[in-house]
């Protein structure tokens, strides 16, 4: 019996590999895949797409995308977080539709039906 309840209470694995739609994310290795393509992305395009994926459909706000990403406080006036998803998007080709502007609050990746 006891073995049988620790074999239950064994913790979980971490995820590693974080999948939605055509995107793949490998934290390991820290490579990304879209629609079978590898993609070079860098680092803080990287981490804003770990963001994205790691609760699709979940609107973040900029202040939210700011403070986990970049470590630092929203600047009203910064064009940077505009830029990184423009250029992300880009990067990703068709799968770039699936990141969403959020009129008046931010972004969001499009969960796969």
């Amino acid at each position: 019996r006891v073995k049988a309840v620790l074999r239950r209470c064994k913790p979980k694995e971490a995820v590693h590999i974080l999948t939605d739609g055509g995107l793949s994310l490998d934290l390991d290795q820290r490579t990304v895949t879209a629609d079978g393509e590898r993609v070079q992305l860098t680092y803080k395009e990287f981490e804003l797409l770990r963001l994205f994926l790691s609760r699709p459909g979940m609107a973040f706000t900029r202040e939210q995308l700011y403070t986990q990403v970049w470590d630092m406080a929203y600047m009203d006036d910064s064009r940077t977080l505009d830029m990184h998803i423009r250029t992300l998007r880009q990067k990703l080709g068709n799968c770039g539709r699936l990141i969403e502007t959020v009129r008046n609050v931010g972004y969001r990746l499009e969960a796969a039906p």
